[in-house]
């Protein structure tokens, strides 16, 4: 097939973005598909036939993406329009679109509802429980509605009036500061009082005017990949220092990543099948990946479900298909197939 692997974009998570697809399009390739690298917000500046063809140099459209990073924000602001030269013309010549993009713009389903419109085919699941599940405060009322354990918490606008004391929202430290619709821990903060509180408020108010403050849960970190709406092995991530940050996510050597978690078949049945609840609850078709923290008397807790989930070397959605069996260039080509047979289904 000729596949479009979309990478880059406008987020914070931008250079994630970029590694994953990276990686994607090269597995693909290994596949025998005649895969291609494009970045959504850059583009290319003209497009020459043949697109998809053997002689593909993926480091060199990589590198140039890289080197387009420091423009992102001038170039943001200097035009309207989200997607780069040629994006629509060239992905609507393809078979299919692999999203390997992340954050805002990617994964909050905007990109899959303009495709929707423009009749192309692509990864992942739709673009309404793209949204839902970007919108960490929808998805903690959704996964409390459909029996889906998560942390007691609250969503303030800063916009809308809000009180700087916890009490008032009937929480108590220590607590969880986060971007109501960030991804990779970005803006996240663990505070212990009020005066970290406060900070991490205005810290999180940076990146969006939406912020979810919930209970901490001291314990374990776990994920579980869903795919095709089967739970995959349990993973247990165990950060060296600190919690599972924007750095122990991508820094190879900063987190200890277990797969199969080392839980008893019970506690491990359980989170899976609250894993496949939770993606259910928010609607999610094909693959997701739900995160997950478990308190030492085995109380579990929903963090939240991510609907493109990571695909770079220390990511934890190929590890866990590896102990299955699945090697990385056999998942990608998993997800596209999956993903394919959902938009059918849609139609």
């Amino acid at each position: 097939m000729n596949i479009v692997v979309l990478a880059g974009g406008t987020s914070t998570e931008r250079e994630v973005s970029i590694d994953s697809g990276t990686m994607v399009c090269r597995a693909l390739r290994e596949k025998g598909h005649q895969a291609i690298l494009l970045d959504v917000f850059f583009g290319l500046d003209e497009v020459t036939e043949p697109l998809f063809g053997p002689d593909y140099d993926i480091d060199r459209a990589a590198d140039k993406m890289r080197a387009n990073s420091g423009e992102v924000q001038k170039t943001a602001r200097e035009r309207i329009e989200f997607f780069g030269s040629h994006v629509i013309e060239i992905c609507q010549k393809a078979d299919v679109v692999f999203l390997a993009l992340h954050g805002a713009n990617g994964e909050d389903g905007k990109v899959q509802a303009a495709f929707d419109l423009f009749g192309i085919l692509y990864t992942g699941t739709d673009y309404l429980s793209s949204a839902i599940a970007m919108d960490k405060g929808l998805s903690k009322e959704l996964f409390e509605i459909h029996g889906v354990p998560t942390p007691k918490g609250i969503t303030i606008n800063a916009n809308k009036g809000y009180s700087v004391h916890p009490a008032a929202y009937d929480l108590t430290f220590p607590l969880v500061v986060k971007p109501c619709c960030g991804g990779s821990s970005v803006g996240v903060s663990i505070v212990n009082t009020q005066e970290e509180y406060e900070k991490a408020l205005q810290d999180a108010f940076f990146y969006e005017s939406e912020v979810v403050v919930e209970e901490y849960v001291y314990g374990r970190e776990f994920s579980v990949g869903v795919v095709d709406s089967k739970a995959y092995p349990v993973i247990e991530i165990a950060p060296i220092q600190g919690f599972y940050d924007y750095k122990n996510k991508y820094e190879a050597g900063s987190t200890i990543e277990t797969c199969p978690a080392d839980l008893d078949d019970e506690t491990t049945h359980k989170m899976q099948e609250y894993a496949v609840m939770g993606a259910k609850a928010l609607g999610i078709k094909s693959y997701c990946r739900l995160d997950f923290m478990m308190r030492e008397d085995k109380k579990m807790y929903c963090l939240e479900a991510n609907t493109l989930p990571g695909m770079t070397s220390t990511s934890l959605l190929p590890q866990e298909a590896a102990a299955i069996g699945i090697d990385y260039p056999a998942l990608c080509e998993k997800l596209v197939s999956l993903s394919l047979q959902a938009q059918e289904k849609k139609e």
